[in-house]
C-alpha cells in the first residue's frame, strides 16, 4: 500500500524546552533549551501513533547565536549580526556542524544528531532536515569540514563584485554600512569590508532592518549586477561545495532535505545536485519552499519531490477559515496545479505562517478542523503539521526579537506553552478535543487506501448552494469516502448532490439506502445514494462528515 506522508515540523530548541521562565529576551541560562536527546523513544512512538511518517528537525545545523561557546572552540559571533539571543536557525555559521544549543554534552553534539536519526527509525519515523543553499550567516566559517573540503569563501577574489567562482557577492571598496548601531554592547565594532551581499538579493553595503542583513548572499555563478546572466560551464565553485554539503549530511542517514528559499537558488544548480545526491542515496527525498507558481514545474523537473503549496491552497484556505472567500475557490486552488498535484505539500503552519488561533489568524484553532479535513483526504499529496497546531497553540508571545506576531519564535530561547502542558499532561478540554480531531484526521489520511491511493471527485461544481462547506468523494476499488466539510461556527444541513458523472466515473452502484459510517466518530449513517438526488446531511460545527461505504 502506498503511504500518505505527514510531515511534522519541530523547531528543535523549543519541543522539548521544559522551562516556563519565559523572560523577554532571556538568555539560554534564564529561558532554557531543548535538547536532541529530549526526543526518547517514549516520544518518537507517540509521534508515530499520531500518524507522523516523517519529523523535520528544524534548525539542527550549527547557526549564528549570542550564546558563548568559546569554551569548546566555536568562535563568538558579533550581537550586532544576530537576530534574537538564540539567532536565526537560517543563518548557518557551520555547515558541517549541529547546533551546541541542541546538545548535552557539546563536545559530542554530533554524536548526539546520530543518535536520534537512529532513534528516529526505530520509531518508524523518516528524518528531514534544513539545507539552506541561498545564504549564510555574515561570520560564517567551518571548523568541522572534512579534511580537503575548501571552506565558502576561501579563493574568492573580493575585488570582484562577481566572478562566477567566487562564492559571495561583494561590494569593492565599501564597508558593511547597515542602518543599526554596529556595536551593539561590544567595544569594537563588527566591521565587514569590503561589504557582501545581504541573503535577500540586497546587493549594497546597507541592508535595512526589515533585510536579512544578518546573512550573506551565496554565488551560484549567477551575475545579479549584470540582470540575471548565469554562468554555469564550468561549473562554480559553489555548487560543488554545496554538493558536499547535501552528500555530508545524507551520509548521516537523513531521509529528506526541507530547501529553504530554493527558488532564489538556479533551478540549474538543482538539477544538478540533486541527480549527484540522488545517484548515491536513492531514497533522499526534496522540499523545495518555492512561492512562484509559475516556477513550479520547472523546480520539480529539475529535481524536487514536493513543494509548498502556499500561494495557491494555503492562501485559499486562509481566507476561507477567516470568511473571507467561498469554498469553491478550492476547487480553483487544486485545479491550478492538478497535472503536479502528487508533487504539492499541503499546510496550514510552518515556523514562517502565524498560528491559526493567534488573534492575527482566525483566533480559534477549532476553525482550522475542517480546513485540516480537506488538506488532509482531499488528494493523495503530502501534509505537513507544525509542532504545537494539534494543540491550538496561540504564538502570541513576545519573546524577545520576535514580538507578538502570531508566529512562535525562530530567534529567542523559549518554551512552547501547549507543548509543555501536553507533555505534563495538562491541557485543556477543548485542546484534547482538538487533539482527538487531528489524530482521527491523520489516522484516516495514513490508514485509508481511498485517501493513499485513490481517486478524487470535487462535487462542488454540482452543489452551488454550499459556501460555507467543501464536499468530495474518493475511492479505491470497492471502498469510497464521502467527506463534506463545514467552515460555519454552527451545525448544517447540507444537502449534498452527487451527480450521474461522479457514478459513471467513479463506477458507483445508485441504492435507496446505503449503510456508512462517520470515521471522524465512529458513528452509523444510512444514505439514499441515487444520482442528482441530494442526500440529507447534518454538519457539525467547525468540523466534517467522513462517511466510508
Amino acid at each position: 500500500m502506498k503511504e500518505k506522508i505527514v510531515i511534522y515540523q519541530i523547531f528543535t530548541r523549543l519541543y522539548g524546552n521544559a522551562n516556563v521562565s519565559r523572560q523577554e529576551n532571556g538568555s539560554i541560562g534564564e529561558n532554557g533549551c531543548g535538547k536532541l536527546n529530549d526526543f526518547t523513544p517514549t516520544v518518537l512512538k507517540q509521534l508515530s501513533a499520531m500518524g507522523v511518517s516523517h519529523v523535520w528537525y528544524t534548525g539542527v545545523i550549527r547557526h549564528a547565536t549570542q550564546t558563548d561557546y568559546t569554551a569548546y572552540g566555536i568562535p563568538r559571533n558579533h550581537p550586532a549580526i544576530v537576530k534574537g539571543k538564540a539567532g536565526s536557525p537560517y543563518a548557518i555559521t557551520d555547515y558541517y556542524d549541529v547546533d551546541p544549543d541542541l546538545a548535552v554534552d557539546v563536545e559530542k553534539r554530533m554524536q548526539e544528531f546520530e543518535q536520534l536519526v537512529e532513534r528516529s527509525h526505530k520509531a518508524g519515523l523518516k528524518v528531514v532536515i534544513d539545507f539552506v543553499p541561498n545564504h549564510v550567516a555574515r561570520q560564517y566559517h567551518s571548523l568541522c569540514k572534512p579534511a580537503g573540503v575548501k571552506d565558502l569563501g576561501e579563493g574568492d577574489n573580493p575585488q570582484n563584485g562577481f566572478d562566477p567562482q567566487n562564492n559571495f557577492y561583494y561590494c569593492p571598496g565599501q564597508q558593511f554600512a547597515p542602518y543599526f548601531d554596529l556595536y551593539q554592547g561590544e567595544t569594537e565594532p563588527y566591521a565587514e569590508e569590503p561589504a557582501k551581499a545581504t541573503g535577500n538579493d540586497c546587493f549594497h553595503n546597507a541592508p535595512g532592518k526589515n533585510d536579512w542583513y544578518e546573512t550573506v548572499k551565496l554565488n551560484y555563478g549567477v551575475d545579479y549586477y549584470a540582470g540575471g546572466v548565469g554562468y554555469f560551464d564550468p561549473i562554480p565553485s559553489t555548487w560543488q561545495k554545496m554538493l558536499d554539503i547535501l552528500l555530508f549530511w545524507a551520509a548521516k542517514g537523513i531521509d529528506a532535505f526541507r530547501c529553504d528559499m530554493a527558488e532564489m537558488v538556479p533551478a540549474a544548480f538543482w538539477g544538478w545536485a540533486t541527480s549527484q545526491v540522488k545517484k548515491k542515496f536513492k531514497h533522499i527525498q526534496f522540499i523545495g519552499e518555492v512561492y512562484n507558481p509559475a516556477q513550479y514545474r520547472n523546480y520539480i523537473a529539475n529535481g524536487f519531490d514536493y513543494l509548498y503549496d502556499k500561494v495557491g491552497m494555503y492562501d485559499t484556505v486562509r481566507d476561507i477559515i477567516c470568511s473571507q472567500r467561498s469554498t469553491h475557490d478550492i476547487t480553483g486552488a487544486w485545479q491550478q496545479t492538478d497535472d503536479i498535484r502528487d508533487h504539492m505539500l499541503y499546510f496550514l503552519e510552518n515556523h514562517d505562517e502565524q498560528r491559526i488561533a493567534s488573534d492575527f489568524f482566525a483566533g480559534d484553532a477549532a476553525k482550522a478542523v475542517p480546513a485540516m479535513a480537506v488538506l488532509a483526504l482531499l488528494q493523495q499529496n503530502p501534509l505537513m503539521v507544525y509542532a504545537g497546531q494539534e494543540y491550538g497553540e496561540r504564538g502570541m508571545d513576545k519573546e524577545g526579537f520576535s514580538g507578538c506576531d502570531g508566529r512562535t519564535t525562530i530567534f529567542d530561547y523559549w518554551s512552547v506553552d501547549t507543548l509543555v502542558r501536553a507533555a505534563q499532561k495538562k491541557l485543556t478540554a477543548a485542546e484534547k478535543t482538538l487533539k482527538a480531531a487531528y489524530d482521527r484526521l491523520l489516522a484516516i489520511a495514513r490508514t485509508e487506501k481511498a485517501v493513499s491511493e485513490g481517486v478524487m471527485f470535487d462535487l462542488m461544481y454540482a452543489n452551488p448552494q454550499l459556501q460555507r462547506q467543501y464536499a468530495f468523494l474518493r475511492k479505491k476499488g470497492r471502498e469510497t469516502l464521502l467527506v463534506v466539510a463545514n467552515f460555519e461556527g454552527h451545525a448544517v444541513d447540507a444537502p449534498v448532490v452527487v451527480p450521474q458523472h461522479a457514478f459513471d466515473f467513479l463506477k458507483l452502484r445508485q441504492r435507496a439506502a446505503v449503510e456508512t459510517i462517520d470515521l471522524l466518530t465512529g458513528t452509523p449513517v444510512t444514505l439514499s445514494l441515487k444520482a442528482d438526488a441530494p442526500i440529507a446531511l447534518k454538519v457539525p460545527a467547525y468540523s466534517a462528515l467522513v462517511l466510508k461505504f
